[in-house]
C-alpha cells in the first residue's frame, strides 16, 4: 500500500466495540469488494469495502472476515480468509498478504486461505443461532451491481434457512459515525495532502489553463504524498459551470475574469478529505465576485460554529439557512419582505443555495451518519455552503472538514487558505 502502516490497535478496538453490540450465539460475516471489470480483459483499480477495512485493516480483494465471539474454540472467534498467492499470481500481480503480514495488519491471529472457508464456516454457523450479514443501507446507495456481500447473503440464507438473520448495518452506522483519535489523524493527513495540492494550484492557475490541467496538478500532488488518488471524482468548474453542482467534465479552458470552483480531496489509507475552494482565474476577484465570496465565507464560518454537541442536522440546516438569507438579501438577490412571507417548506434561499451544508466524512466521502442523531464529539462533518448565480456566471463554494468536540469545533483543514485576500496574495507571489 502507498500509505504508511496503521497501528493494528485501531482495528482491534473497532472489532471489540462491534462484538459488544452482537447478541449471544452470533456469527458475523464481512466480504471484500469485487474487482470491477472494464471492457475486454481489463479491470478497475480495487477499492476495499469500508466496513471490512474498518474492522480488519485488510486492503486486498477476495478477503472475508468472520467474527464468532462464542465459538467453542477460541482460535475461531476471529478469522480472516484470504487469497493465497501461487506462482502465477505472484508473476502477474505480485505477492499477496502472507498470514503473518495479515495478522500484523489486523491483529487477528487466525488467518486461513479461501479454500478453507466452507468447512470452517459450516462448523461455526451450526454452533450459532444468529447470522449477522452486511448490506449497503446508505440512503443513496446504488445497488444495481450485486456485491460479494449480497451474493453471500443469498447463498447463506439458502444453505442455512432456519437461522435467525440480522443486519450489521445499524451497528456499523452507529460505530463508524464516531471517529477514534487515530481515525481523525488519518482524515487530517488526507486533508494535509489536499492542502499541499491546493497551494500548488495557486501558483499554477492563470487564464488559458485547461480544467483538466488543474486536475492533473492535483493528482500529481496526491500521488507523491502517498495518496491512492482522489477520494472522489474531482470537480474543476470554471465560468458558468461553477454553478453546476456536480460538474465533472473538466474539459474547458479557464478564461480571464472567470472563477474556478475546485471540489477535491485526497484519499489516505482509505480515509477521505473533502474540500472546496473557489479562486479567480486571473488572480484577482472582481468586486462582485469578492462580495459573493465573502458572503459565502461568512456563512461558512457561522456554520462551523454551529457544529456543536446537541444540535441536530435539521436544526443546524435551519440556522444556516437564516444566515444565508441575510447574506443573500445583502447581495441584492433576495427581498427582505418576500423572505418574511416565504413558506417554511420552500425557503427562498434554496434558489441560490440548493444543496445541504454538511455530510458525515470518514472512510466514505458521504460517510455513515443518522440525520436524526444529535451531534456528538468524535463526529466529522463537512461544512460547505455555497452561492450560485448562474446569470452572472458566479458560483462560490467553500468547504472544510470539521471535528465536533466537547468544546469548540476543530477544523481539520484549517490550514488551507480560504480568505479572499490570502488567496489573491498567494496567486500573485
Amino acid at each position: 500500500m502507498k500509505y504508511l502502516p496503521i497501528d493494528a490497535d485501531l482495528f482491534i478496538q473497532n472489532r471489540r466495540r462491534f462484538i459488544e453490540q452482537l447478541k449471544p450465539s452470533s456469527i458475523a460475516v464481512f466480504n471484500s469488494n469485487d474487482i470491477m471489470p472494464t471492457s475486454a480483459d481489463g479491470t478497475h483499480s480495487f477499492i476495499q469495502q469500508t466496513d471490512l477495512f474498518y474492522l480488519s485493516g485488510i486492503d486486498q480483494e477476495e478477503s472475508t472476515l468472520v467474527i464468532c465471539p462464542d465459538a467453542r474454540e477460541e482460535k475461531y472467534r476471529e478469522i480472516l480468509f484470504l487469497k493465497e498467492t501461487n506462482e502465477q499470481i505472484a508473476l502477474w500481480e505480485g505477492q499477496k498478504y502472507t498470514k503473518d503480514e495479515a495478522t500484523a495488519v489486523s491483529g487477528i491471529k487466525t488467518v486461513c486461505w479461501n479454500h478453507e472457508f466452507n468447512l470452517i464456516f459450516r462448523a461455526l454457523v451450526v454452533q450459532s443461532e444468529r447470522v449477522y450479514l452486511n448490506t449497503n443501507e446508505h440512503l443513496r446507495a446504488d445497488d444495481s451491481v450485486e456485491t460479494r456481500d449480497r451474493r453471500f447473503l443469498r447463498w447463506c440464507r439458502s444453505a442455512f434457512p432456519l437461522h435467525h438473520y440480522r443486519r450489521t448495518a445499524p451497528i456499523m452506522q452507529n460505530l463508524r459515525t464516531i471517529k477514534s483519535p487515530l481515525e481523525v489523524d488519518l482524515i487530517k493527513t488526507a486533508g494535509n495532502i489536499t492542502d499541499q495540492a491546493f497551494r500548488r494550484l495557486l501558483g499554477f492557475i492563470e487564464p488559458g489553463v485547461w480544467e483538466f490541467e488543474i486536475e492533473a496538478e492535483i493528482c500529481h500532488e496526491f500521488l507523491r504524498n502517498r495518496s491512492r488518488g482522489p477520494a472522489f471524482e474531482t470537480i474543476i468548474a470554471s465560468g458558468v459551470d461553477s454553478c453546476t453542482l456536480h460538474y465533472v467534465r473538466n474539459d474547458k479552458q479557464c478564461r480571464e475574469g472567470d472563477l474556478v470552483l475546485i471540489d477535491f480531496g485526497a484519499e489516505y489509507a482509505n480515509y477521505a478529505a473533502d474540500v472546496t475552494r473557489t479562486v479567480p482565474v486571473n488572480g484577482r476577484f472582481s468586486k462582485r465576485q469578492k462580495d459573493v465570496y465573502n458572503a459565502v465565507l461568512k456563512v461558512h464560518k457561522a456554520a462551523i460554529r454551529m457544529l456543536t454537541p446537541g444540535n441536530t442536522l435539521d436544526e443546524y440546516t435551519r440556522e444556516v439557512g437564516q444566515v444565508m438569507e441575510t447574506e443573500l438579501i445583502g447581495l441584492g438577490l433576495l427581498d427582505a419582505g418576500e423572505v418574511k412571507k416565504q413558506s417554511e417548506d420552500k425557503p427562498l434561499y434554496k434558489k441560490y443555495f440548493p444543496h445541504g451544508t454538511s455530510h458525515h466524512l470518514g472512510l466514505d466521502v458521504h460517510d455513515y451518519g443518522d440525520k436524526y442523531r444529535k451531534f456528538e464529539p468524535g463526529m466529522v462533518l463537512t461544512c460547505e455552503p455555497g452561492i450560485y448565480i448562474k446569470d452572472e456566471a458566479i458560483g462560490v463554494r467553500i468547504e472544510n472538514n470539521i471535528l465536533i468536540t466537547a468544546g469548540d469545533p476543530v477544523d481539520l483543514t484549517g490550514t488551507i487558505p480560504r480568505e479572499a485576500d490570502e488567496i489573491e496574495d498567494l496567486m500573485n507571489e
